[in-house]
């Protein structure tokens, strides 16, 4: 904590701040603001009712109308700020509106009414959070089946993903044969065609192996990347080769290496591709919406496009469904983000 408030404290000279000490602490907090201001926004707003998301001007936390349980009527009534012909200021509670004229009763006393013009009162607000959001939309709507297809599709896509780039980096960076470097180069030369322009082969395919509409077809076609195969090779070449020579030495096999040695040894480059597998796949939209056609396959991103109507839209409801897509990268990302900086770093050492 120490070590904390000295690193946000820092300046650099030893006495008052400099002039750049105040413009490195505003840059810094510009930039804060512009890329955390629009999640707190969304995260707060996700906690809004219908009725406050509304409102304008909007406000920035949550606030909702209080209510007052009143003498004879089963419901809570709206609390409002009212401004009386005598000049006085109470807090009456609303029974009914009827036009431009509302009837309050003053909750201690509700025998008797007062009649008002609508303009003449104010809601009196307080801090509520819409916890409704995030439970309604497991029992109105399909959520959790959509929750799961994106979920089953990015954990087993990612695990499949780390196998496969990683025997092929293995080959690649610790086996000697004619082409290796070609085989190399091929791989690498991918990453200059658009993902645009394979997406009609690969819907082909998918169709002829009867894969649409499946979660498998969403899977199979980007198991194999060639930034994930560069980056384990890369880093699988800081290996020293006499721990596989010493491992064959004592009659390892190649997959025993491969799993006890090379696999551990390389676990912060492993890393760094699954929160880029994970990324990749939780937020992808295009091709899910290109194999996907029934409801019940959709994945998150696909329902929340679905989700807006043509004329109306529960915006309170896509918010919440909005703040629940956006934990699981951000939980992966916070647990591994130790990983990514070593990775890199090592990744390119040769």
């Amino acid at each position: 904590m120490a070590s904390l408030a000295g690193m946000l404290t820092a300046r650099r000279g030893r006495g008052a701040f400099d002039w750049t000490d105040w413009f490195s602490y505003g840059y810094l907090a510009l930039g804060l603001l512009l890329m955390f201001g629009p999640v707190v926004w969304l995260v707060l707003s996700s906690f809004k009712s219908a009725a406050a998301l509304n409102e304008f001007p909007p406000q920035l936390l949550p606030y909702g109308q209080k209510t007052v349980v009143v003498t004879g009527h089963e419901i809570p009534l709206p609390l409002y700020r009212v401004t009386l012909p005598d000049g006085t200021t109470r807090e009456l509670a609303e029974v009914r509106r009827i036009g431009i004229q509302a009837t309050l009763v003053d909750p201690k006393a509700p025998e008797q009414e007062y009649k008002v013009n609508i303009r003449d009162r104010k809601p009196v607000r307080e801090f509520q959070l819409a916890l409704n959001n995030y439970i309604e939309i497991f029992g109105k709507f399909s959520f959790g089946t959509f929750l799961w297809n994106s979920v089953f599709i990015t954990v087993v896509a990612t695990l499949i993903t780390l196998l496969f780039n990683a025997m092929a980096a293995f080959a690649l960076s610790k086996y000697r044969f004619g082409g290796r470097n070609a085989v190399f180069l091929l791989i690498i030369s991918t990453l200059m065609i658009p993902p645009t322009i394979i997406l009609v082969p690969n819907f082909l395919v998918v169709s002829e192996l009867g894969l649409l509409n499946s979660l498998w077809g969403v899977i199979w076609p980007a198991v194999a990347t060639p930034t994930g195969v560069f980056l384990l090779r890369q880093y699988m070449l800081t290996i020293p080769d006499e721990l596989i020579e010493a491992a064959r030495m004592d009659n390892a096999s190649e997959w025993r290496i491969f799993w006890r040695i090379i696999l551990p040894l390389s676990a912060p480059a492993l890393a760094v591709l699954a929160i880029f597998s994970v990324m990749w796949r939780w937020n992808d939209f295009l091709w899910p919406l290109i194999v996907l056609s029934r409801t019940e396959k959709f994945t998150l991103q696909l329902a929340l496009n679905a989700f807006q109507g043509e004329l109306t839209t529960q915006w309170h409801y896509l918010l919440a469904m909005t703040v629940i897509t956006l934990l699981p990268v951000t939980l992966v990302f916070a647990f591994l983000q130790r990983h990514i900086t070593t990775g890199i770093a090592a990744a390119g050492v040769k």
